[in-house]
Formats: structure tokens, C-alpha cells, sequence
């Protein structure tokens, strides 16, 4: 994690952090078939967002403390 992150991913990192998202949320938002902008799916394989429960057994995403690391660099920048 030296370089510094993307800014589309520290939008997506922001957004993610402002509030608590349903997983549904996130992909209605941010899921993209273009191979240009994975934000979504390169945030969960880079380990900056995890899935996890929420209430009545819906999914929740939020910032893994490498997220909220990347964001706090993406902001000093």
C-alpha cells in the first residue's frame, strides 16, 4: 500500500464510511461491468471493505482498518 490510492477508491472509501450501507446499496451504486472501474470489486479483493451481518440478516459493508488506512492517506494527499 505505498502508492498513492485512486481517487474514484477513496470516493468509494468515503462513501462507505459516511454511513452504515446495505450490501444492496453498495451494488446498486458502485457495481460496474466495466473493466475500467471495478471500484467495488477491487476494494473487497484489496481487503479495504468486508461483508458483514447487519440486522434481520441483511449484509452490511464496512471499512476493514486497511480501508480506513488507504482513506486516511487518500486524504493527507
Amino acid at each position: 500500500m505505498s502508492a498513492s490510492p485512486d481517487l474514484i477508491m477513496i470516493q468509494f472509501l468515503e462513501w462507505v464510511a459516511a454511513r452504515p450501507r446495505r450490501r444492496e446499496d453498495v451494488l446498486d451504486a458502485w457495481q460496474s461491468s466495466c473493466p475500467r472501474f471495478p471500484v467495488w470489486e477491487d476494494a473487497r479483493a484489496d481487503g479495504l471493505v468486508r461483508q458483514c451481518g447487519g440486522e434481520i440478516g441483511e449484509r452490511r459493508v464496512e471499512l476493514t482498518e486497511r480501508g480506513r488506512a488507504m482513506l486516511d492517506r487518500g486524504r493527507a494527499v
